[in-house]
């Protein structure tokens, strides 16, 4: 049975919460088995020792934020949003990190959780902004954000070191003011 009392969020089908060292196991088999899924855009932990230092920096560091998202029926992992390099003042401004575990790809989790987190950062957190930076190739990768109500905002040649090369990016961002897609029946949850 999931363990829902740690769900920051729910909606119909998905909760948000935070990494735990705990997760380690489930959370690099789901890794390892998604490898072919993720090439070549996303390299996440596929080991215990490399997923603690991975969790580490979510778990401990301030201008980080991860969530999982979780089946609310199974409570498995189904995939995760990090908001890394948070900045407050007067900027307010978070980067997306985020990937789908292959027997979770394709059911609209993933739109869902990244609904619930985006009323996270922005209730919760006080973000204003979230920004994703998406290799042009990876037509999914757009494709939620784009539900999500992010806008594309231009493009950054060579703008992040990606299994070894300098790739290219979309810069797409939403502000907490933008219009989204409502994730019906979502609650807060302790």
């Amino acid at each position: 049975m999931p363990d829902r009392a740690r769900h920051l969020a729910e909606g119909p089908r998905v909760g948000i919460r935070h990494f735990t060292y705990g997760d380690g196991a489930e959370f690099t088999a789901r890794a390892r088995e998604s490898r072919e899924l993720h090439r070549p855009w996303l390299f996440p932990p596929a080991e215990e020792r490399t997923y603690r230092t991975y969790a580490k920096t979510l778990i401990e560091d301030p201008a980080r934020a991860g969530f999982l998202v979780c089946e609310r029926d199974s409570g498995a992992i189904g995939g995760f949003i990090n908001v890394n390099n948070i900045v407050h003042g007067a900027f307010r401004c978070g980067a997306l990190g985020y990937g789908a575990f292959a027997h979770a790809a394709g059911r609209g989790l993933m739109s869902e959780g990244l609904g619930l987190v985006l009323t996270y950062a922005f209730e919760e957190l006080d973000l204003h902004r979230l920004e994703a930076n998406i290799q042009p190739d990876n037509a999914g990768s757009v494709a939620l954000v784009r539900r999500a109500g992010f806008r594309r905002e231009g493009f950054s040649p060579d703008f992040l070191f990606i299994d070894g090369a300098w790739r290219d990016h979309e810069r797409w961002a939403i502000t907490a003011g933008m219009a989204r897609p409502p994730v019906s029946g979502a609650t807060a949850s302790g």
